[in-house]
């Protein structure tokens, strides 16, 4: 009996210390959602302009490749998912985006690396504070595929484009 609860003791004392461990030194933090697309800077910065259209801009870096959101208050969809997990009821809830645009070469090929990240924060009452939360990253994953198809739509455009041109030059020439 001893020996189970000496177990007990050490599981429950070595996880929290564990992840108290984690974040100091930054581990296991914030998810990074990240993904390479083959396309020129304009066409993927406009169509992450364009995917967090619904949100208030806090910065906007188009030289840096910055974007970040303002903070959004969410707590009645937080209360209404924890509601059926068992959990307490959020006092506040918030989050907020971060994505980048960089440019790179993949392949030999030019191509775009978008990242997104959220911050979730979280209020139980008033005398708690504000406490990070790790995401359930549906949000993150929404805004990749968002932005990867305005990306897949605006190089079709794009396409068709030069191609409406090629054939007008082709007829004027005759």
């Amino acid at each position: 009996m001893r020996l189970i609860l000496l177990a007990c003791v050490l599981s429950l004392t070595a996880s929290s210390c564990m992840s108290a461990y984690k974040q100091s030194i930054g581990g296991d933090g914030v998810k990074v959602f990240n993904r390479v697309y083959l396309t020129d800077f304009n066409i993927a910065w406009q169509s992450v302009l364009d995917a967090l259209k619904s949100s208030r801009l806090d910065v906007s870096n188009r030289e840096g490749g910055f974007i970040q959101t303002k903070w959004t208050e969410n707590t009645a969809e937080k209360n209404f998912t924890e509601a059926f997990g068992g959990a307490d009821a959020y006092l506040k809830s918030q989050y907020r985006f971060r994505v980048t645009v960089a440019k790179g070469f993949f392949n030999g090929r030019p191509s775009i690396k978008v990242a997104v990240q959220k911050e979730q924060l979280i209020q139980r009452d008033v005398l708690e504070g504000w406490k990070p939360i790790e995401s359930d990253s549906i949000e993150e994953n929404t805004l990749m595929y968002r932005i990867g198809r305005l990306i897949l739509i605006r190089m079709k455009l794009a396409e068709l484009e030069r191609a409406k041109t090629k054939r007008a030059i082709e007829n004027s020439k005759f």
